[in-house]
Protein backbone atom coordinates (compact mmCIF):
# COMPACT_ATOMS: atom_id res chain seq x y z
CA UNK A 1 0.00 0.00 0.00
CA UNK A 2 1.12 3.40 -0.85
CA UNK A 3 2.05 5.44 2.13
CA UNK A 4 0.81 9.14 2.13
CA UNK A 5 3.07 12.27 1.31
CA UNK A 6 1.63 13.62 4.32
CA UNK A 7 2.65 10.30 6.46
CA UNK A 8 6.27 10.72 5.02
CA UNK A 9 6.08 14.32 6.08
CA UNK A 10 5.64 13.19 9.69
CA UNK A 11 8.11 10.45 9.57
CA UNK A 12 10.30 13.05 8.47
CA UNK A 13 9.50 15.49 10.74
CA UNK A 14 9.74 12.90 13.72
CA UNK A 15 12.98 12.05 12.52
CA UNK A 16 14.40 15.11 12.56
CA UNK A 17 13.35 15.81 15.86
CA UNK A 18 15.14 12.85 17.20
CA UNK A 19 17.98 13.76 15.65
CA UNK A 20 18.56 17.29 16.50
CA UNK A 21 17.12 16.80 20.50
CA UNK A 22 19.04 13.76 20.71
CA UNK A 23 22.40 15.53 19.97
CA UNK A 24 21.68 19.03 22.05
CA UNK A 25 20.44 16.80 24.97
CA UNK A 26 23.96 14.67 24.57
CA UNK A 27 25.37 18.22 24.92
CA UNK A 28 23.23 19.03 27.95
CA UNK A 29 24.13 16.02 29.66
CA UNK A 30 27.67 17.05 29.08
CA UNK A 31 27.56 20.26 30.40
CA UNK A 32 27.92 19.50 34.48
CA UNK A 33 31.08 18.68 36.08
CA UNK A 34 29.43 16.13 38.54
CA UNK A 35 30.60 13.61 40.80
CA UNK A 36 30.03 9.72 41.11
CA UNK A 37 27.01 8.65 41.26
CA UNK A 38 25.27 11.58 39.24
CA UNK A 39 28.15 11.24 36.75
CA UNK A 40 27.49 7.86 36.05
CA UNK A 41 24.06 9.08 35.20
CA UNK A 42 24.77 12.48 32.93
CA UNK A 43 26.71 10.02 30.90
CA UNK A 44 23.75 7.18 30.72
CA UNK A 45 22.05 9.89 29.76
CA UNK A 46 24.50 11.25 27.04
CA UNK A 47 24.26 8.28 25.60
CA UNK A 48 20.71 7.11 25.74
CA UNK A 49 20.33 10.12 23.82
CA UNK A 50 23.03 9.77 21.41
CA UNK A 51 21.48 6.54 20.31
CA UNK A 52 18.29 8.71 20.09
CA UNK A 53 20.03 10.63 17.74
CA UNK A 54 20.82 7.88 15.59
CA UNK A 55 17.81 6.39 15.25
CA UNK A 56 15.94 9.94 14.07
CA UNK A 57 18.88 10.27 11.59
CA UNK A 58 18.06 6.67 10.64
CA UNK A 59 14.40 7.37 10.14
CA UNK A 60 15.13 10.27 8.85
CA UNK A 61 17.57 9.19 5.49
CA UNK A 62 14.48 6.29 4.89
CA UNK A 63 12.30 8.89 4.59
CA UNK A 64 13.66 11.55 1.88
CA UNK A 65 12.54 11.05 -1.47
CA UNK A 66 10.13 11.84 -3.64
CA UNK A 67 7.33 10.41 -1.38
CA UNK A 68 8.17 13.81 1.01
CA UNK A 69 7.10 16.16 -1.21
CA UNK A 70 8.59 19.77 -2.40
CA UNK A 71 10.65 21.80 0.54
CA UNK A 72 8.76 24.96 1.73
CA UNK A 73 11.77 27.48 0.71
CA UNK A 74 10.44 29.91 3.10
CA UNK A 75 9.85 27.59 5.66
CA UNK A 76 13.55 27.10 5.54
CA UNK A 77 14.19 30.56 5.81
CA UNK A 78 12.12 31.47 9.04
CA UNK A 79 13.68 28.60 10.59
CA UNK A 80 17.14 29.62 9.80
CA UNK A 81 16.30 33.25 10.57
CA UNK A 82 14.98 31.70 14.16
CA UNK A 83 17.65 29.45 14.79
CA UNK A 84 20.75 32.27 13.59
CA UNK A 85 18.49 34.65 16.29
CA UNK A 86 18.79 31.91 19.09
CA UNK A 87 22.66 31.43 18.38
CA UNK A 88 22.66 35.32 18.42
CA UNK A 89 21.18 35.76 21.63
CA UNK A 90 22.92 33.08 23.26
CA UNK A 91 26.46 34.01 22.19
CA UNK A 92 25.86 37.50 23.14
CA UNK A 93 24.29 36.94 26.35
CA UNK A 94 27.44 34.96 26.92
CA UNK A 95 29.82 37.71 26.29
CA UNK A 96 27.93 39.65 28.33
CA UNK A 97 28.02 37.54 31.57
CA UNK A 98 31.43 36.50 31.40
CA UNK A 99 32.67 40.21 31.18
CA UNK A 100 30.58 40.78 34.31
CA UNK A 101 32.51 38.15 35.72
CA UNK A 102 29.42 35.98 35.90
CA UNK A 103 29.80 33.11 33.25
CA UNK A 104 29.10 30.45 35.88
CA UNK A 105 25.61 31.66 34.67
CA UNK A 106 26.08 31.09 31.55
CA UNK A 107 24.34 27.57 30.87
CA UNK A 108 21.19 29.15 32.82
CA UNK A 109 20.87 31.93 29.96
CA UNK A 110 21.44 29.55 26.77
CA UNK A 111 18.81 27.26 28.15
CA UNK A 112 16.20 30.23 28.28
CA UNK A 113 16.82 31.31 25.11
CA UNK A 114 16.95 27.65 23.77
CA UNK A 115 13.36 27.42 25.88
CA UNK A 116 12.03 30.83 23.95
CA UNK A 117 13.11 29.65 20.68
CA UNK A 118 10.44 26.78 20.87
CA UNK A 119 8.01 29.56 20.68
CA UNK A 120 8.41 30.61 16.70
CA UNK A 121 9.13 27.22 16.43
CA UNK A 122 5.99 25.33 16.98
CA UNK A 123 3.79 27.16 14.37
CA UNK A 124 6.54 27.14 11.67
CA UNK A 125 6.76 23.12 12.71
CA UNK A 126 3.51 22.49 13.35
CA UNK A 127 4.03 21.18 16.49
CA UNK A 128 2.26 22.21 19.37
CA UNK A 129 4.46 20.73 21.89
CA UNK A 130 7.34 22.85 21.55
CA UNK A 131 5.45 25.41 23.50
CA UNK A 132 4.95 23.73 26.51
CA UNK A 133 8.98 22.48 25.87
CA UNK A 134 9.57 25.42 26.18
CA UNK A 135 8.12 26.35 29.24
CA UNK A 136 9.80 23.23 30.86
CA UNK A 137 13.38 24.87 29.27
CA UNK A 138 13.05 28.25 30.94
CA UNK A 139 11.99 26.52 33.98
CA UNK A 140 15.07 24.66 34.01
CA UNK A 141 16.94 28.14 33.63
CA UNK A 142 15.49 30.06 36.46
CA UNK A 143 15.62 26.80 38.71
CA UNK A 144 19.14 26.83 37.84
CA UNK A 145 19.70 30.48 38.23
CA UNK A 146 17.96 30.45 41.20
CA UNK A 147 20.15 27.32 42.28
CA UNK A 148 23.07 29.12 41.42
CA UNK A 149 22.35 32.44 43.33
CA UNK A 150 21.31 30.73 46.74
CA UNK A 151 23.14 27.95 47.36
CA UNK A 152 26.68 25.99 46.59
CA UNK A 153 24.88 23.73 43.48
CA UNK A 154 26.35 25.18 40.15
CA UNK A 155 23.87 26.79 37.99
CA UNK A 156 25.08 24.08 35.05
CA UNK A 157 24.56 21.10 37.34
CA UNK A 158 21.05 22.02 37.41
CA UNK A 159 20.85 23.16 33.95
CA UNK A 160 22.75 20.62 32.22
CA UNK A 161 21.02 18.03 34.02
CA UNK A 162 17.22 19.11 33.29
CA UNK A 163 17.65 20.55 29.73
CA UNK A 164 19.23 17.07 29.06
CA UNK A 165 16.51 14.98 30.77
CA UNK A 166 13.60 17.44 28.89
CA UNK A 167 16.04 17.40 25.55
CA UNK A 168 16.12 13.55 26.04
CA UNK A 169 12.85 12.93 26.30
CA UNK A 170 11.20 14.96 23.82
CA UNK A 171 13.64 13.57 21.06
CA UNK A 172 12.26 9.85 22.50
CA UNK A 173 9.09 11.07 22.07
CA UNK A 174 9.47 12.24 18.14
CA UNK A 175 11.58 9.08 17.61
CA UNK A 176 8.58 6.77 18.76
CA UNK A 177 6.05 8.91 16.97
CA UNK A 178 8.06 9.02 13.66
CA UNK A 179 8.38 5.14 14.00
CA UNK A 180 5.04 4.55 14.61
CA UNK A 181 3.71 6.13 11.36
Amino acid sequence: MPVSVEAVRLRRQGGLGALYLGIFATVWFSVPAAEQPLRGVLVAGSVAALLTAIGGGIVTARSRGADAGPRDRAADRRYLLIVVAEFAAAALGAVVLAAAGWSEFTPALVCAVVGLHFFPLAPLLDDPLLRPLGVAMCAVALAGLVTGLATGVSAGLVVGTGAGVLLLGYALRSLLRALRG
